[in-house]
């Protein structure tokens, strides 16, 4: 049972996801700081940097965009993604000074660094993610069904422009005429744009959805029940969203104005501000952060286990792994993540480990990808952010 709550108040916003009762998703925003991760502008390339092939974008912020050269050279699948093409070219090659350049925010400014943007644009749907001036259609990894994905990839194709790609959501699955009637939503979508690029002089051309609202929309197959909210602005908007969307009939839209503490969040919020999270066995993990990646710490704390040394390890190891999979989407942890477990001498537990993280993750929202065990005996995974907010 999916719910979602979403509190408005004193300039600033928090959306929560609770499944059966658990917390499992927690974002909070502040609205002053104008969040612009998805947004589409007309930007304007202000400086080259041919050394880092890269250049500053102006879109009308504060601090201007970044752009590399893989963000403005065409997009290749990922299966045939070679370094080649980006030595070989130039980035003066491709973008003058002055030039107007439409850009889509990929990931948003903060006190260091501009906005990462990119011309490489996704519009976003229920059942598809259209990519222009591709010609890529890939699936959802998280539809392992062979013939379900080679149906959706043919439907898709046979329907969709030739100069566009499209990315098939798990949403999508069993859907057909649903499909392609927001395929053909999305393209005029995507025609009003490039209009609104050539005939104006605004920076802002396209608004990016909420985080509530890419939520729901990420979330539409799975049942949501509820929407709470205590901003009665907010509660005329998610009223609208269900009326315009059939899978949302049966969700009931409520207005409260203690959604948070009637849920009793308080509490559980404040542990994701914690380094520390212990474990029922009497293990504990801890959690850090820095520029370059997450590290998480698997200890065995209090527990001495009542078997064989390997199972204790293996124990602690195994309760960990549930509850860092819970962690990197509660605290929606992106980029390179890097798990230290506690050392195990027989593989066959190692390969126990993996497949039971792998489990786990496929409940989470977002694209992750593990990779394994290091020489060194690290774990070594990455995740993509579901949102670009502060670190909590």
């Amino acid at each position: 049972m999916l719910e979602i709550l979403i509190s408005k108040k004193q300039n600033k916003e928090r959306i929560a996801l609770i499944e059966n009762g658990n917390l499992v998703e927690y974002y909070e925003e502040d609205e002053n700081e104008n969040r612009k991760e998805g947004n589409i502008y007309k930007g304007k390339i202000k400086d080259i940097i041919p050394g880092m092939q890269s250049a500053f974008v102006d879109i009308g912020a504060e601090r201007s965009g970044f752009i590399h050269i893989k963000d403005i050279l065409p997009k290749v699948d990922e299966k045939n993604k070679t370094n080649v093409e980006i030595q070989e070219t130039k980035i003066r090659k491709l973008v003058k000074q002055n030039q107007d350049i439409l850009v889509q925010v990929k990931k948003d400014s903060n006190e260091k660094k501009g906005a990462r943007v990119s011309t490489h644009i996704n519009l976003p749907g229920k059942y598809i993610v259209l990519m222009p001036n591709t010609n890529i259609i890939t699936v959802s990894q998280k539809i392992e069904d062979k013939e379900e994905q080679e149906r959706l990839i043919n439907l898709v194709r046979q329907n969709i422009s030739k100069q566009n790609g499209a990315v098939i959501r798990t949403s999508a699955m069993k859907k057909e005429d649903e499909i392609i009637e927001e395929l053909k939503k999305l393209e005029k979508k995507w025609q009003k744009i490039q209009e609104k690029f050539n005939k104006t002089d605004d920076k802002l051309i396209y608004k990016s959805e909420t985080i509530a609202e890419k939520m729901i929309l990420d979330l539409i197959d799975k049942g949501i029940v509820r929407i709470v909210t205590d901003n009665k602005k907010e509660y005329e908007v998610m009223k609208k969203i269900k009326d315009e969307t059939k899978e949302l009939s049966n969700t009931k839209i409520e207005y409260e104005e203690t959604v948070f503490e009637n849920y009793e969040l308080e509490k559980q919020i404040e542990k994701i501000q914690n380094r520390k999270i212990w474990l029922k066995c009497g293990g504990f993990i801890t959690i850090d952060k820095t520029e370059a990646l997450t590290a998480i710490d698997v200890n065995t704390g209090k527990f001495t286990g009542t078997k064989s040394l390997e199972q204790t390890l293996y124990k602690v190891n195994e309760e960990a792994t549930i509850e860092i999979a819970r962690q990197i989407r509660l605290r929606d942890i992106g980029g390179i993540i890097i798990i230290d477990y506690i050392d195990m001498k027989k593989q066959e537990n190692k390969d126990k480990i993996q497949k039971l993280l792998e489990e786990r993750l496929k409940l989470d929202r977002s694209k992750t990808q593990v990779e394994g065990f290091t020489k060194l005996d690290l774990m070594e995974m990455t995740r993509k952010h579901i949102c670009s907010h502060k670190d909590i």
